[in-house]
């Protein structure tokens, strides 16, 4: 082996390397990691089942922690000031109203003796002023500076209903995301399958097309050697030469085509578009072999039709939703009717004060322990809970409408597409009895052109012939499997 003949060797292994290999699951456990839609809905899911938690949590007893300061410009007082001031003379008046009353009495004794009396009266009035002045602060509130605090539990027994709605809701709601998730999911390997399988077609396509581009040049030699024998004009030649140029350009349409549907392929599975990329399916020889294998397990399946729709009524997603939003409406209804029901909630705690009023008036902190039972009865309300309640009925009755009409049309969508499968595999059977004709006749005709008893027309009728057979069996195998996943799609059966 040359030099020269290694280095192209190793070129072309390193070029197939570096082309990315790609199966039809590996493209789509990649489409659902890019599809931004179904990252959506991941998170409206993990959304929900918070929320979920958090409904639950309704029903346990909540506690709750207060305290705060609070400062006034002026003192609050319960004497007014005529009290302060009689209560802090309180000993000179009943002194001064005791002296006027002993005052005669007082005249007729000794004067040492009269003394002692005004002394002791003096002191005893200022004795009762000190007695007085302290009822005086006694009764200061001091309230210029204020100090507060609760813990409080509250525990609801019994709200009407709502709370059980709320659950229910929250419930429904995480399973509305699911299936949700589950509907995006779904589609998104729908449209995956759907560019994967036209990939594979236009690949197929493609090496057909060079398949019959060799053809009609070979022709065009032999039409040519006719020429230069005599045997042949040429305007024979320019005929050839036309179906040539036809044939190269539907090589060139096909190959764009191929180029173009990559393309998509990288941009829906997250790799950059110009990446290059090889189908696990685009080379396969066992593609017809495979078509026929899947065709006549999926006939197998097939005899139950008369039972799809109601496979369908259980899996679709869509359907799902629907019956999650009827489900919703009926628990928004429970919910409003708890409007004109009694609530009842248990409450207790403890409350703290400086300054308290539990020993007089204290400069210190002093609480107390409280429990209690709130009752809520509404009486009315001018009809509001009643609309309302009328109006949740009335989108109730609409989302039913809505999820029977969804059944009627997926029971029609569900016949249709089964009715595809089988109409799809007739044409398979049809296009492989084509094509094993077309071989014969394009044989038979290869074999009279050499005799000398055909034209180079019968040749290329023939060649049309075949190639229009060999791109209708492609066709017709791709429509098979395309067909079966439209049928999944309409089952809700498309799993990854």
């Amino acid at each position: 082996m040359s030099l020269l003949t290694l280095l192209f060797a190793v070129h072309c292994s390193l070029s197939v390397q570096a082309q990315r290999l790609l199966t039809l699951d590996s493209c789509r456990a990649m489409a659902l990691r890019n599809n931004k839609q179904m990252s959506v809905a991941k998170m409206k899911q993990e959304v929900n089942a918070n929320l979920r938690k958090s409904a639950r949590t309704a029903y346990l007893p909540k506690v709750n922690a207060v305290g705060g300061y609070l400062w006034m410009s002026r003192e609050m007082s319960i004497l007014n000031d005529d009290q302060k001031e009689a209560l802090s003379n309180m000993g000179t008046n009943t002194t001064a109203k005791l002296q006027d009353a002993l005052a005669p009495l007082a005249s007729q004794l000794p004067a040492a003796t009269q003394q002692k009396m005004a002394g002791d009266m003096a002191a005893f009035g200022g004795t009762l002023n000190q007695v007085g002045e302290g009822i005086v602060e006694g009764f200061r509130t001091d309230t210029r500076n204020m100090f507060g605090g609760a813990v409080t539990v509250t525990q609801p027994v019994f709200m009407g209903g709502a709370l059980v709605a709320a659950n229910k809701i929250a419930d429904i709601n995480e399973k509305m995301a699911a299936n949700t998730l589950e509907m995006k999911r779904q589609n998104t390997l729908y449209n995956i399958d759907q560019v994967y399988w036209q990939v594979v077609s236009l690949r197929h396509k493609q090496t057909l097309a060079e398949s019959y581009v060799e053809l009609v040049k070979k022709l065009k030699g032999d039409v040519q050697k006719m020429i230069d024998q005599g045997v042949a004009t040429k305007g024979d030649g320019l005929s050839v030469g036309v179906r040539v140029n036809e044939a190269e350009m539907a090589l060139t349409q096909v190959q764009d085509g191929l180029a173009l549907s990559k393309m998509l392929l990288c941009q829906l599975i997250g790799l950059d578009e110009d990446e290059e990329i090889t189908l696990a399916d685009e080379e396969s020889e066992e593609l017809r072999v495979k078509s026929e294998r899947q065709r006549v397990g999926a006939s197998a399946g097939m005899e139950f039709a008369t039972a799809l729709p109601d496979a369908a009524y259980a899996n679709r997603p869509e359907l799902k939703v629907l019956q999650n939003t009827v489900d919703l409406s009926k628990q928004t209804t429970n919910a409003l009717k708890a409007g004109n029901l009694p609530t009842v909630l248990l409450m207790g705690g403890y409350m703290v004060s400086n300054p308290n009023t539990f020993n007089g008036f204290e400069k210190k902190f002093g609480g107390v322990w409280n429990v209690g039972v709130v009752v809520r009865v509404p009486v009315w309300n001018w009809g509001d809970v009643k609309y309302k309640v009328r109006a949740s009925k009335g989108a109730t009755a609409m989302a039913n409408l809505e999820l029977e009409d969804a059944r009627e049309m997926i029971s029609l969508q569900v016949r249709q597409s089964n009715f595809k499968v089988k109409e799809a595999q007739k044409k398979l059977t049809m296009a492989q009895s084509n094509v094993a004709n077309a071989d014969e006749n394009l044989r038979m005709a290869n074999l009279a052109f050499k005799e000398g008893t055909a034209s180079f027309t019968t040749v290329m009728e023939a060649q049309t012939a075949w190639n229009a057979a060999q791109s209708q069996l492609i066709d017709a195998e791709i429509g098979v499997k395309l067909s079966e996943v439209e049928l999944q799609k309409a089952l809700g059966t498309l799993s990854n």
